[in-house]
């Protein structure tokens, strides 16, 4: 009698995956990190409790994986803006339509607070969606504009690349403030670009 061949699972289907993180975001904006359930989220995206399961294990990993998972094509070298001054390159970088806009913006970061406040291994893994590809942006548009010999070169442009985008993330996820156009033209122009004309002082 010939070996019956072993059983396969059904293939899992990609295509959810998108369904499914923008709804774990949704259900975050509308209800909190406390409140957030799997089977909300396979409520809201019309998928079954199972088919989230297979694919994360807990709501932390599903979380982070909707952060990862959101659009920073944006921050891609090749697409950063290229308007002859960092000054208007750094202002024409923001994004405030980010995650959604300021609202639903401190409300999935306040969730994410929560995360953190229960799972501080989840730090490493929001950094690196949520800092790093900033922090990658900024290095890129300074040495450029060194580059065209608009700054000298700083003595340290890894950690002046860190400045902005590890304050605003302080202050959003620590302080649960808005990150808004005010509080990046105060980096800017109060810290960056000073420490980049200045780089003795």
């Amino acid at each position: 009698m010939p070996d019956t061949p072993p059983a396969v699972g059904r293939k899992r289907d990609h295509s959810r995956d998108s369904d499914i993180l923008r709804a774990t975001l949704d259900v975050l904006v509308e209800t909190s990190y406390a409140d957030l359930t799997i089977e909300k989220v396979a409520t809201r995206a019309g998928a079954g409790r199972g088919a989230i399961y297979r694919r994360w294990t807990s709501k932390d990993d599903l979380i982070l994986a909707a952060i990862a998972c959101t659009d920073r094509s944006d921050l891609d070298s090749d697409r950063l803006p290229d308007t002859g001054t960092l000054r208007t390159d750094l202002f024409a970088m923001l994004d405030p339509d980010w995650l959604g806009g300021t609202e639903r913006r401190l409300r999935i970061l306040t969730s994410i607070t929560a995360m953190l406040s229960r799972t501080p291994d989840a730090a490493t893994a929001v950094t690196r969606a949520i800092v790093d590809p900033s922090v990658a942006a900024y290095r890129h548009l300074i040495q450029r504009a060194v580059n065209r010999r608009e700054f000298p070169m700083p003595a340290d442009l890894d950690a002046l690349a860190q400045v902005i985008p590890s304050m605003a993330a302080h202050r959003a996820l620590f302080l649960q403030q808005p990150v808004d156009l005010a509080f990046f033209a105060s980096l800017i122009d109060g810290i960056l670009l000073p420490a980049l004309a200045n780089p003795k002082t």
